[in-house]
């Protein structure tokens, strides 16, 4: 009789730790999942951009530092390997093209161009998804680490090696309003 009651609490123990283990790699796949989301509307983005500084090249050709300064920003996040690197040149994205869309109000021609309101328009709903989808991964990211530091699953996650994802949150400079000086 002993024994069976011990059977039957090791069964219940180990469908315990298969359960959590189970939600804790599907927690970790959602993260996964919501950052490639992230990454599709940022490589979305990226590509819009060398467009963008052609269209804005034929009207502002003494304002190089800016298209620079984007084109620059575009390729860090080309070249960018790991999620972290992905959000930095992301932020540095959002701020060049700032900066590109304040200079546009000096050149009359320029906003009247179609192709660049187009452009415009296209970045403009694409960074409402990439807003859209940040906001869906730090939800994951956030379900996911609570899961892996509340007790039990805690211990489960770190039997396991189960590592805290990092949030995709906006850097410093990127807070502040982008300064253009004509």
């Amino acid at each position: 009789m002993v024994w069976i009651i011990i059977l039957v609490v090791v069964v219940l123990l180990v469908f315990f730790v298969i359960s959590i283990y189970n939600t804790l790699v599907q927690l970790r796949n959602k993260v996964r999942n919501q950052w490639s989301q992230i990454d599709v509307v940022l490589k979305t983005r990226a590509d819009l951009i060398p467009n963008l500084v052609e269209t804005v090249k034929g009207y502002a050709n003494h304002e190089s530092e800016t298209l620079e300064a984007v084109i620059k920003a575009r390729n860090s996040y080309v070249t960018a390997t790991t999620p972290e690197d992905q959000m930095k040149a992301s932020g540095e994205i959002t701020g060049a093209l700032s900066k590109l869309f304040a200079l546009s109000e000096s050149y009359p021609d320029l906003k009247a161009n179609a192709n660049f309101m187009d452009l415009q328009q296209k970045l403009t709903e694409t960074e409402d998804k990439i807003r859209y989808a940040r906001q869906f991964y730090n939800d994951a990211v956030t379900k996911y680490n609570n899961k892996i530091e509340v007790v039990p699953s805690n211990i489960i996650a770190g039997m396991f090696h189960f590592e805290a994802a990092k949030l995709f949150e906006v850097e410093a400079a990127d807070r502040e309003a982008p300064k253009v000086q004509f």
